[in-house]
């Protein structure tokens, strides 16, 4: 039977970041430099957006769903920086399963635990021919 959500908490190191900057070619001083954020609006680095969106693929690959998870479509929107360091909780919920289809629409989220504000947020689907 398909669970109706999953949600599971993370914490980015600036290690973390400056790993994806390497694997991305994303080295923007904005995610990787101190001083350089302290001048604009964040006044600290703050994270890649879509390395925290990529703990949709995480929880849909290995979790919820699980695995043989075909990611079919993502939509994003980045309501609010991330920062390094920082307690986060992602969250995904089905909204509409087509078990002909074996496809499933999720809202995926990711919230900063400490004040409960949305971060990052979107829309995806995918296949599983064997759990969906």
């Amino acid at each position: 039977m398909l669970q109706h959500s999953n949600t599971f908490d993370i914490r980015f190191s600036q290690a973390q970041v400056d790993q994806f900057a390497a694997l991305s070619g994303d080295s923007n001083p904005l995610h990787l430099d101190a001083e350089y954020a302290a001048t604009t609006t964040f006044k600290r680095p703050i994270m890649h957006g879509i390395l925290g969106a990529a703990l949709f693929s995480k929880a849909m690959g290995m979790d919820f769903p699980g695995p043989g998870t075909v990611y079919l479509s993502q939509t994003l929107q980045f309501k609010r920086p991330m920062f390094v360091d920082t307690d986060y909780s992602v969250v995904l919920t089905v909204t509409a399963h087509d078990p002909i289809k074996h496809t499933a629409t999720l809202s995926t989220e990711i919230n900063d635990k400490a004040t409960g504000k949305v971060c990052t947020s979107g829309e995806a689907m995918v296949m599983n021919l064997a759990v969906l």
